[in-house]
C-alpha cells in the first residue's frame, strides 16, 4: 500500500481572505512523505505538475487536519477530485475518539517527546521575508510528525498529549485505517 503523508503551507491566513474557507487561501509549498521511495519531498506551486503522478499512484493519503484543509485547499489546483483517495485525517481521528480537538505539537510532546519547529504563523513570516527554505524545513518537520504520530498509533492503538504538564492517552481503533476502499482515482492529467 502506497501511502503518501503530506502537510501545506500557505502565503495567506483566513483574516486575510476573509471567510474561514481554506479553499480562499494560497499554497505557498506542500511537502510530503513517500512510502514506496521512503523519502520526503516539497513543491511550490510552480512544481505541482511533479506532485500530481505521486499522488494520483497512492492508496492513501494521511495528514493532520488534512480532511478540512489540505485536501480543500490542494483540491483548488488539482483539475481532479483528491477526496476520491482514501485519506486518514489524525485530528479527525482523536476528534471521534476523545471528543475535542488538539495541536499537532501537543500530540509530538506527548507521544515521540519532542516539539514541532514552529508554527503557521512563523511559517508564513518566513514565506513573506523570502525564506523559502526555512518554509519547506519547518513543512517537513511536521510531515516527519505525522508520520510518526501515524506509524505510533498504528502500532500502539493510541496516541498520548500533554496538557498542563499531564500526559493522556486517546484511545484509538486503527484497525481499519491501512484497509484499502472501492474508490478508483479518475486520472485527470496525461502523465
Amino acid at each position: 500500500m502506497r501511502k503518501i503523508v503530506f502537510d501545506i503551507e500557505t502565503k495567506n491566513f483566513f483574516q486575510d481572505v476573509g471567510k474561514n474557507d481554506p479553499s480562499l487561501l494560497d499554497i505557498a509549498l506542500v511537502a510530503i512523505y513517500d512510502s514506496e521511495t521512503d523519502s520526503y519531498s516539497s513543491y511550490l506551486e510552480n512544481e505541482f505538475n511533479k506532485l500530481w503522478p505521486i499522488i494520483e499512484r497512492t492508496n492513501m493519503l494521511i495528514g493532520f487536519n488534512s480532511d478540512y484543509f489540505d485536501i480543500p485547499l490542494l483540491n483548488k489546483y488539482y483539475p481532479g477530485d483528491l477526496t476520491k483517495i482514501k485519506s486518514l485525517d489524525i485530528l479527525r481521528e482523536i476528534k471521534n475518539s476523545y471528543g475535542r480537538r488538539m495541536r499537532l505539537d501537543q500530540l509530538a510532546e506527548g507521544t515521540l517527546g519532542k516539539n514541532k519547529s514552529g508554527g503557521g504563523a512563523d511559517a508564513m513570516n518566513w514565506w513573506k521575508a523570502g525564506n523559502v527554505e526555512k518554509v519547506r524545513s519547518y513543512c517537513i518537520d511536521d510531515v516527519r510528525i505525522t508520520k510518526e504520530l501515524y506509524d505510533y498509533a498504528l502500532t500502539n492503538n493510541k496516541l498520548i498529549f500533554k496538557e498542563g504538564g499531564t500526559l493522556n492517552e486517546i484511545k484509538l481503533d486503527t484497525s481499519d485505517w491501512e484497509r484499502p476502499n472501492n474508490h478508483k482515482l479518475t486520472f485527470s492529467m496525461p502523465f
